[in-house]
């Protein structure tokens, strides 16, 4: 697209970062407008797909993030009681190149936004975004009531709890779903553990933990290690009323080795509660506003693919500008270049859910069997692999950009 435009992102995370480099260096005027009073991460460990990989290679800030996180070759899920096999996935790194990266929230928010600062990209902060006022073509961000400067487009990059998705209709209201997690970051111990792997263990679906070998937070030296325990958040204040040790007492029931881990947690203040919801919008653009991100689909996390979706989004938008005529072309051609990528592991994350968080019987068991046999037999690792990296729809080639294969 020829002509410049004046852009306001509303939100500071992963896609709204992400985004505005992309815009502002296809030459665009782009204002951040956030509601913290400075940068405010928040969250423990997270998986960077070969997808999300991909985007940030795009960006030019691949080694960057690579010597903050910690590179992951498997997924390794254990029964609790059996200490069976029930999810090994592999992404055969020596063969396809691939491979996820484990970080800290707070590292990919530091990469994305020391670059944004690097360039001069202008934000504006305490100033949440609540609504807007559209007048032709032009929109103007409301931050408490008031207009903000008219603009040809706004980026809705609030989350799934966005105010500004409430015009989109039909209407889709976020689904909360019963089951989150405590996380916190812990040193990172070695023993009994795979550097280069997610490990887990399960009681049927109502009880997983995990470990995840991190890497590196901002202005640390020591190496870090992601920990988790599924529960109802329903039920989280039970657990805290229980006490510490008792906690620590069930976890190291399921997993003795993570006693080095449950060593360092002295308080329930030092564990977050997650909650997650579910909602899939229909079309990801009224007016001149777009949804990006959790905005405009948020899941659970079971299939580590939030922040590569946000990702893909910020970079759909931005090659999608790039080749198209007028602001209604580009968000068109948005939407059909990840329609089908959304759908489908919207869906699977939904479908999947169960299967590692609910109260179910039957359903576990069923993930045993099918991950204990079926699932080691071809094509089956094959589908399982290409899943957890994002790629069983691939959603590079319809926004133009080639899977990264760099140092690792």
């Amino acid at each position: 697209m020829d002509k410049k435009l004046s852009i306001a992102i509303a939100g500071a995370g992963m896609s709204a970062l992400a985004v505005a480099l992309f815009l502002h260096r296809a030459g665009h005027s782009v204002c951040i407008y956030e509601a913290f009073e400075k940068p405010a991460p928040v969250g423990s460990g997270l998986m960077l797909q070969p997808t999300g990989l991909s985007v940030l290679a795009e960006l030019g800030l691949a080694d960057a993030i690579l010597s903050m996180g910690n590179r992951i070759d498997r997924l390794v899920g254990n029964d609790a009681a059996s200490g069976r096999v029930v999810l090994d996935v592999s992404y055969e790194r020596q063969k396809t190149g691939r491979f996820g990266l484990a970080v800290h929230r707070t590292a990919l928010f530091d990469v994305l936004y020391k670059a944004v600062k690097a360039e001069g990209i202008e934000m504006r902060f305490s100033h949440p975004v609540t609504d807007r006022e559209e007048q032709g073509d032009k929109v103007s961000p409301l931050v408490d009531g008031q207009a903000q400067q008219p603009v040809d487009l706004l980026i809705d990059c609030c989350g799934g709890h966005s105010p500004l998705r409430r015009s989109v209709l039909p209407y889709v209201e976020q689904r909360k779903l019963a089951y989150g997690a405590f996380w916190t970051t812990l040193d990172w111990v070695g023993e009994a553990f795979d550097p280069h792997a997610l490990q887990q263990r399960y009681d049927k679906a109502s009880v997983m933990i995990g470990v995840l070998p991190v890497g590196y937070c901002p202005g640390e030296s020591s190496k870090k290690a992601a920990f988790f325990w599924s529960l109802k958040a329903c039920d989280a204040d039970d657990v805290r009323a229980e006490g510490i040790d008792a906690w620590k007492g069930k976890v190291r029931g399921y997993w003795p080795q993570t006693a080095p881990y449950l060593d360092q947690i002295s308080d329930f203040d030092q564990l977050t509660l997650a909650g997650y919801g579910h909602h899939t919008l229909k079309t990801v653009y009224t007016g001149r506003v777009l949804h990006l991100g959790d905005s405009a689909h948020s899941t659970s996390p079971q299939l580590g693919q939030g922040a590569n979706m946000a990702l893909l989004d910020a970079a759909s938008f931005a090659f999608a500008l790039a080749a198209s005529n007028s602001v209604d072309e580009a968000l068109t051609a948005h939407q059909k270049a990840r329609r089908w990528h959304v759908k489908v592991y919207q869906a699977l994350s939904y479908l999947l859910t169960p299967f590692y968080q609910s109260d179910s019987i039957a359903i576990p068991k069923m993930r045993d069997l099918l991950m204990g046999s079926v699932a080691r037999v071809p094509p089956a690792p094959a589908l399982l692999r290409a899943m957890v990296a994002g790629t069983l729809v691939d959603p590079l080639a319809p926004i133009g950009l080639s899977h990264y294969r760099g140092k690792d």
